[in-house]
């Protein structure tokens, strides 16, 4: 297919894990951008059962999940004899998705020489800061809840090489980080934007309202 020179150049929305001992672990640009975005706000009210203006309080931002389906496909990369779709497929991308699920293995390894040391408490493995990035306006931390892959065609050596994954993304905010963790000022930031877009989309609709009367 051939586009104009004309043509904006798309921008490409990526999830990207951050670890400092893999910092190439978990970055996934996306080969097509998802067609829907699918979002849910749930408001931090106050409690329901006190007084009269207790009913407008709100404790935090709202609980925001994101629901999107990303199409990956190497059919372009086999055609021009890329080496690592031939060898693997679309695995490596998979393998990216899935590892903002998995605690790193030496992790694992470490707290199990700890246990059998004799160790009482072992901390919990974290997964890795992860960033939604959704165009320049859209930028923020989430927690991915749930995975669900469909592999729609394999190679000879049975590597996936078409898939689609759709993936329910919680947004963290502000509530779930400390002051000094950098996901709370990325928030902070996305809340700002969304704060000065609302100005710009409150405007043109009061100026809208006052034809109606």
């Amino acid at each position: 297919m051939s586009f104009s020179p004309r043509s904006p150049r798309v921008t490409r929305g990526a999830i990207i894990g951050f670890d400092p001992f893999n910092p190439l672990a978990s970055v996934v640009v996306f080969q097509y951008n998802p067609d829907e975005v699918t979002r849910s706000l749930e408001p931090q009210a106050g409690a329901t059962s006190g007084g009269r203006a207790e009913i407008l309080r709100l404790t935090g931002a709202p609980t925001e999940k994101i629901d999107i389906s990303i199409e990956i496909d190497a059919t372009d990369q086999l055609e021009g004899g890329d080496s690592v779709a031939t060898g693997t497929g679309i695995y490596p991308q998979l393998a990216a998705l899935e590892m903002l699920l998995y605690p790193k293995s030496l992790q694992v390894i470490a707290n199990t020489i700890a246990l059998a040391a004799g160790m009482i408490e072992v901390i919990p493995t974290e997964a890795p800061f992860t960033l939604l990035v959704w165009g320049l306006k859209r930028v923020v931390p989430v927690k991915l809840n749930s995975f669900r892959v469909t592999e729609e065609a394999h190679d000879a050596s049975l590597n996936p090489i078409r898939a689609k994954v759709a993936l329910q993304l919680q947004v963290l905010s502000y509530n779930d980080f400390s002051f000094t963790h950098p996901g709370f000022g990325v928030y902070m930031a996305h809340q700002v934007v969304k704060e000065a877009l609302a100005v710009v989309g409150s405007g043109s609709n009061v100026a809208r309202l006052g034809s109606v009367f």
